[in-house]
C-alpha cells in the first residue's frame, strides 16, 4: 500500500511539473512571435500612460486636502463611475470621468441603430456606414463630456467647502475643469482606439478593466488586515475560504458568459458553374444565454440611484435609505426584478429573430423541421426566450452577491469583486484577450493555451460597448 501511495505521489508530482512546464513553453511561444510581442508592449505602454495621468490632479485642486472631502464619491452611482475611472473620480484627476461619457455615447448610438430604420441602413453600408457613425459617436461624446464635466465641477465645488481647493485659483476653476475633463476624457477615448487598433484586445473594454484591478491591491490588504485583526479567532482561515469562494464565483461567471444554446442549421445544395454540386453544409446557430452582457447591471444600478436623489425630504428618507444599501433584502428583491426586466428588454433590442430567419432565408439555409421565413423567426425567438429566462436569473444573482457577501462579513471594497458589474467585466474582458492570444498562437502553428477545445470570448450578434 505504501507503494502505491509513492507512486501515486510521484505521478501527481510529474503532473504538476509538466503542467508548469507547458506554461513557460506557451509563454515563451508567445513571446517569440513579433507581432504578438509588439501588441503586447504596446498595450502595456498605453494603460501605462493611462495609469499616470488617473493620479494627476486637475488644477487648482489641493491633492492633500481632496482626499477626506470625496469619501462619499464611492457610493451609489458615483461609486461606478469611481470604478470605471481607477478611482481617478474621486482623486479628482484629469481622468476623473474616464471612459464614461464614451461608454454613454456609444451605448446611445447603438440603440439609435436598433430603433431608427435610417442608422439600420446606414450601418448596412460597410464600413462607409460605420466609419460615419464612429464619427457621430466621437461628436457626441464631447457633447456628453461638456455636461458631465459642468455637473462634475457642481459636484467639486459642494464638497469641498470645507477644504480641499486652492482659493486664488477660484476665477478659473470652472472654466479649465471643463476644458481638462473634456480633453482627458477624449485623450482617454484616443487611447483605447489605439489599443484597439495596434495592440491587443478592446481597448475600451482594457482600460476598465484595469481601473478595476487598480482597486484590488488595496481591497485585498484591507479584508487581510480586518480579518487578521479580528477577535473572534479564526480570521485567517475565514479569508482563505473566502478566496476560494471568489474563485468559485469566477469559475460560474466565465460558464455564464460562455454559456450558448445551439440551434442546428442546414445550407441546401448550390450548383456553380460547371454543374459542380457543394454538399449543404450542417452549422450551427450560437444563443448566448447572457446575450445582454454587462448591461443590464449598469442599468439596474442606475435606476436604484434615482431614489437616493430625494433622501433630501422626510417623507422619502426610509425609500433612499433602503435603495441606497445593497445589503438591503428589499434592495435585492427591488435590484433583481429590475435586472431581469432590463436583460429580456436590451435582448430584445439588439436581437432580431425576423432578421436573421432572412438571412437564412436568403442564404438557402433552415433549421430541421422548421419551416423558412416567420416559422423559423418564430422558433429563433422561442428559444430565445427560453435561453434568456435562466440567464436573466442568472445575472440577478450575480448582480446582488457583493450585498450577500457584506451580509456574511466581508468588506465592502473587496465584496464588490464578489459579483457585479466589476467581475463581470474582468471576466469578459479577460477571455476575449486570451482567445485572441490563442488565435495568434493557432495562426502559427502553436498548441493554443487549453489542452482541449478554444477559449472563447463574448462576442455576440450585436456586441455591447463594453
Amino acid at each position: 500500500m505504501t507503494h502505491v501511495r509513492c507512486v501515486f505521489f510521484v505521478l501527481r508530482y510529474l503532473n504538476r511539473f509538466a503542467s508548469v512546464k507547458k506554461l513557460f513553453k506557451t509563454l515563451k511561444n508567445i513571446w517569440s512571435i513579433e507581432e504578438l510581442r509588439s501588441k503586447i508592449l504596446f498595450t502595456l505602454a498605453l494603460i501605462f500612460i493611462y495609469r499616470i495621468g488617473a493620479h494627476i490632479v486637475l488644477p487648482g485642486i489641493d491633492p492633500d486636502g481632496i482626499q477626506a472631502q470625496m469619501a462619499n464619491s464611492k457610493k451609489g452611482i458615483l461609486g461606478l463611475i469611481d470604478t470605471f475611472a481607477g478611482g481617478a473620480f474621486s482623486q479628482a484627476s484629469i481622468f476623473a470621468l474616464g471612459i464614461m461619457p464614451y461608454i454613454s455615447a456609444s451605448i446611445f448610438m447603438q440603440l439609435m441603430t436598433v430603433l431608427v430604420p435610417q442608422m439600420q441602413k446606414l450601418q448596412k453600408e460597410g464600413d462607409s456606414g460605420r466609419k460615419k457613425i464612429n464619427q457621430w459617436t466621437r461628436y457626441l461624446t464631447v457633447a456628453v463630456t461638456i455636461v458631465q464635466a459642468s455637473a462634475y465641477v457642481t459636484y467639486l465645488n459642494e464638497m469641498t467647502r470645507g477644504g480641499g481647493r486652492i482659493p486664488g485659483f477660484e476665477p478659473y476653476f470652472w472654466y479649465t475643469t471643463v476644458i481638462v475633463l473634456t480633453a482627458g476624457t477624449l485623450f482617454v477615448m484616443w487611447l483605447g482606439e489605439k489599443i484597439t487598433d495596434k495592440g491587443l484586445g478592446n481597448g475600451t473594454s482594457l482600460i476598465i478593466m484595469v481601473g478595476i484591478l487598480a482597486r484590488l491591491p488595496q481591497s485585498f490588504a484591507q479584508e487581510f488586515t480586518a480579518k487578521s485583526a479580528s477577535s473572534a479567532g479564526g480570521g485567517i482561515l475565514i479569508f482563505i475560504i473566502e478566496l476560494f469562494i471568489l474563485v468559485g464565483i469566477i469559475l460560474g461567471c466565465i460558464l455564464l458568459i460562455q454559456g450558448t444554446r445551439k440551434i442546428a442549421l442546414n445550407y441546401a445544395k448550390q450548383i456553380a458553374g460547371g454543374n459542380r454540386q457543394f454538399t449543404g453544409a450542417r452549422q450551427f446557430l450560437p444563443i448566448k444565454v447572457n446575450s445582454a452582457g454587462v448591461m443590464p447591471i449598469i442599468f439596474a444600478q442606475a435606476i436604484m440611484f434615482l431614489p437616493t436623489l430625494f433622501a433630501y425630504a422626510d417623507s422619502t428618507k426610509g425609500i433612499a435609505r433602503v435603495f441606497s444599501d445593497p445589503k438591503n433584502i428589499w434592495y435585492m428583491l427591488v435590484y433583481a426584478t429590475v435586472v431581469i426586466g432590463f436583460t429580456f428588454l436590451y435582448t430584445a433590442l439588439i436581437f432580431n429573430p425576423k432578421q436573421i430567419a432572412d438571412n437564412l432565408k436568403q442564404n438557402n439555409g433552415f433549421i430541421p423541421g422548421v419551416k423558412p421565413g416567420q416559422p423559423t423567426a418564430d422558433y429563433i425567438g422561442a428559444v430565445m426566450d427560453k435561453v434568456t429566462l435562466p440567464g436573466a436569473v442568472l445575472l440577478a444573482f450575480v448582480g446582488i452577491l457583493p450585498g450577500i457577501a457584506e451580509l456574511l462579513g466581508v468588506s465592502q471594497g473587496f465584496a464588490s469583486f464578489f459579483g457585479g458589474t466589476s467581475l463581470l467585466i474582468l471576466v469578459g474582458v479577460v477571455l476575449d484577450t486570451l482567445q485572441q492570444i490563442e488565435t495568434q498562437l493557432l495562426m502559427r502553428q502553436y498548441d493554443g493555451l487549453m489542452k482541449s477545445g478554444r477559449i472563447q470570448g463574448r462576442q455576440t450578434l450585436t456586441q455591447a460597448s463594453v
